[in-house]
């Protein structure tokens, strides 16, 4: 009998995370679906991934919907086969009864049963957020243009420092938003205290770091940690007066003004927001899009 995704296993099993396939398949029997050829335009990017298990319970993304079900069918030819298949969908697909609303043409690799010791190690490497790779299993005179190794890279992670309903909202929209989000209230003595700099924290270079304080004299050796840490993003609340007198005082301290140059302030892409919700919308905004235009890619 036909298995097909619902709406319930997907809110049961949330797929936002761009790893979220390669973690499913190294810790189940899961077969692999990989976007490895876009003819035209599409929602998803290359090398986006789906993750199918026996039961049809999905995690990853790799469309919006309209080929899950497809998906489901093609996995199960693939298992009865016992090989990998390159499936054609939409424009240039000889399944005329199949389109995609969109009009462009899809290749996807269906892996019924991907190297498992390959899919843990790059689970594992990222899990510890390292970078990682792992190699598509195409079959023999696949095209040549079609990609044949699939590259990862750490989810994004939010360090956030501050206090009152800006630091609220902000990691409240966060861990909506399913990212990764620690945070330091300076109502909390016992992760953050005034002069000093987070022992318990680690950053890479997929971490951005926000500073949310109405009360500016906290932020001078946060500030310093942070420009000595390699985060991508480091971002600062305040006004004219609050970002001139920061600037003046970390150059007395010693700071180069290169490294100020890192600072970013005003924070957010709606100037002057009042209001610590639309302030939260419009801080994640830019750290997403930074993120994106740093590390993002079709591979």
């Amino acid at each position: 009998m036909p298995i097909t995704p619902s709406l319930t296993s997907l809110a049961q099993r949330p797929s936002a995370s761009d790893n979220a396939a390669l973690l499913a398949c190294a810790d189940t029997g899961s077969a692999l679906c990989t976007l490895i050829g876009i003819e035209g335009s599409f929602s998803r990017r290359l090398g986006a991934q789906l993750a199918i298990e026996e039961a049809g319970i999905l995690a990853g993304s790799l469309a919006d919907g309209c080929l899950e079900a497809q998906l489901v069918t093609e996995v199960q030819n693939a298992r009865a086969e016992g090989k990998p298949r390159v499936v054609r969908f939409g424009a240039g697909s000889p399944a005329i009864d199949f389109r995609l609303p969109c009009g462009s043409g899809l290749d996807i690799l269906v892996d019924p049963a991907p190297d498992r010791a390959a899919c843990r190690q790059a689970a594992d490497a990222i899990r510890e957020r390292r970078e990682a790779s792992l190699p598509l299993k195409l079959p023999d005179g696949s095209a040549p243009d079609l990609l044949r190794e699939r590259h990862y890279i750490p989810s994004l992670k939010l360090i956030l420092f501050g206090e009152g309903p800006e630091l609220t909202s902000l990691s409240l929209l966060a861990e909506a938003s399913g990212l990764e989000c620690d945070v330091y209230s300076r109502d909390d003595p016992h992760r953050l205290s005034l002069g000093g700099a987070p022992e318990d924290a680690t950053v890479d270079r997929w971490t951005s770091i926000t500073l949310l304080f109405h009360d500016h004299e906290w932020e001078a050796p946060l500030l310093k940690w942070a420009l000595n840490s390699p985060a991508f993003h480091i971002g600062a609340q305040g006004g004219k007066i609050a970002r001139d007198t920061r600037r003046q005082l970390l150059a007395s301290q010693g700071v180069e003004p290169e490294a100020l140059k890192r600072i970013i302030s005003p924070i957010g892409l709606i100037p002057h927001s009042r209001d610590p919700q639309v302030l939260a919308v419009s801080v994640l905004a830019e750290i997403i899009a930074a993120y994106e235009a740093a590390y993002r890619h079709s591979d």
